[in-house]
C-alpha cells in the first residue's frame, strides 16, 4: 500500500550551515563581461544567494511541500515519491506528469492541480484527470539506483500506474520527462491512450528533408554549439562538476539559475520565474544531494544508447516560443503518430511553471479527441 508521510525536515543545523556556507562564498574574481553573456550574471548570482542566506523562508516552504499530497509506492523494490491529484469528476482519466531537468516534482503542481479541479481556475465542465505526479530517481525523493538500471524509468512508471489500478492511461512531459513519455508509449502501446509532449525524439529516418526540416536541423546544431556545454558536461564528465556542486551552494544556484534565466520567457535581464521558485527548487537539490544523480540521465544516455523508437499512440505536440528548439509538425511526424501539434503564443522550457493555464488547455484539448 502507497504511504503518506512529510518528505522533507531539514535539521536547524542543517539549515544554517546553508547560510553560513553561502555568507562564505568565494566569488572569483570580476569577469571583463557584464550580464549573461559568458555564463550565469555575478550581480544577479550574488542578489539571490544574500537572500537565500538572510531572507528567503526555507520553513514556509517546508511546509509547503508537507503540505503537498505526497505518496511512496515500491516499483520493484524501488520507493517511488509522487503526488497524487484525485479529478474532480467521476470519470477523470489518469495522467501521469514527468518532469525533467533542472526540475523537481513541484515544477507540476500548478498543472497537476489545474487538470485535476478544472472548475476552480475557470474551466467549468473542462475534463478533468487523475494526475500522477512521480520524481524522477535520483531527483527528490526517489533514491537512486546504487548500480545500472535494470529498470528503465519508463518502465518504472508503467508498473508505478498499473500498481495504482490504472491499466490505461496518459501521460505528458517536456525534457527528459518528454524522452520517459516517448518510451513509455513505445514499449506499453496497450496501456498508454495518448502522449503529450514538449519535444520529440529525432526520427532514425532523416531522408528527403524539407527545407523547414533542414532550418530545424541547423537550428538544432547552433544551439548544440553555442548553449549545450552544460549537457556535453554531463553527458562526458557529470561527476567532475558534481563534486564542486554538491559542496558549494552558491555553486550549484549558480549551475541552475543559468538555465532558468536561459530558457524562460522573459524581456528583462532577470530569470522568468520568482525568487522563491528558484531557491525551493535548489534548496531541495542542496538539502537531497540530488545534482549528481540529477545528471546520471545525461550520462546513461551516452554510456547506453536507447535507439530510435517508433511511437503508434496518438501524440500531441505543444511548441512553445522560448523552449530550446522549436520542431515543426512534419518532423514529429516521422518519429509519431501526431494528431495535434500547437504553436503557443507565450512560454518557454519550464511551460508548467510559466504557463500553467495554457498547457493544461491544451493537454484538455488533446484528450477529448481521445475519447
Amino acid at each position: 500500500m502507497p504511504s503518506t508521510r512529510s518528505v522533507i525536515q531539514v535539521a536547524d543545523e542543517d539549515l544554517e550551515q546553508l547560510r553560513a556556507r553561502l555568507r562564505a562564498t568565494r566569488w572569483p574574481a570580476r569577469w571583463p563581461l557584464s550580464g549573461w553573456g559568458a555564463g550565469t550574471d555575478g550581480g544577479e548570482l550574488r542578489r539571490l544567494v544574500e537572500y537565500w542566506a538572510d531572507g528567503f523562508d526555507w520553513r514556509a516552504q517546508e511546509a509547503m511541500i508537507n503540505a503537498l499530497p505526497s505518496r511512496f509506492e515500491t516499483v520493484a523494490g524501488v520507493p517511488v515519491h509522487y503526488l497524487r491529484f484525485d479529478g474532480e469528476a467521476a470519470d477523470a482519466a489518469p495522467i501521469v506528469l514527468t518532469h525533467g531537468w533542472p526540475s523537481t516534482f513541484l515544477e507540476h503542481v500548478g498543472l497537476a492541480k489545474r487538470l485535476a479541479r478544472p472548475s476552480e481556475y475557470g474551466a467549468v465542465g473542462a475534463t478533468a484527470f487523475t494526475v500522477i505526479v512521480p520524481s524522477l530517481p535520483g531527483f527528490p525523493f526517489t533514491p537512486q539506483w546504487p548500480d545500472l538500471p535494470a529498470l528503465a524509468t519508463h518502465e518504472l512508471w508503467h508498473r508505478l500506474m498499473t500498481q495504482l489500478g490504472f491499466p490505461r492511461y496518459l501521460a505528458h512531459g517536456g525534457d527528459l520527462g518528454a524522452g520517459v513519455s516517448t518510451r513509455l508509449a513505445a514499449a506499453h502501446p496497450d496501456a498508454v491512450l495518448g502522449i503529450h509532449v514538449l519535444a520529440v525524439a529525432d526520427p532514425e529516418r532523416q531522408d528527403g528533408l524539407t527545407e523547414q526540416e533542414r532550418a530545424y536541423v541547423a537550428q538544432t546544431a547552433r544551439w548544440h554549439a553555442e548553449e549545450g556545454g552544460y549537457e556535453h558536461l554531463q553527458r562526458t564528465r557529470p561527476l567532475s562538476a558534481a563534486y564542486a556542486l554538491n559542496d558549494s551552494p552558491a555553486g550549484l544556484l549558480g549551475w541552475l539559475l543559468e538555465k532558468y534565466h536561459a530558457w524562460t520567457d522573459h524581456e528583462d535581464g532577470a530569470p522568468g520565474l520568482s525568487d522563491d521558485l528558484i531557491l525551493t527548487q535548489t534548496s531541495l537539490y542542496w538539502f537531497t544531494g540530488a545534482i549528481a544523480p540529477s545528471f546520471r540521465p545525461y550520462w546513461e544516455h551516452r554510456a547506453f544508447p536507447p535507439g530510435p523508437v517508433s511511437v503508434t499512440v496518438p501524440t500531441a505536440l505543444a511548441v512553445f516560443p522560448a523552449d530550446l528548439v522549436q520542431p515543426p509538425r512534419s518532423w514529429a511526424e516521422r518519429g509519431y503518430h501526431l494528431t495535434r501539434y500547437t504553436r503557443m503564443p507565450r512560454g518557454g522550457h519550464f511551460a508548467a511553471l510559466e504557463q500553467p493555464d495554457l498547457l493544461a488547455a491544451d493537454i484538455r484539448a488533446f484528450a477529448r479527441t481521445l475519447r
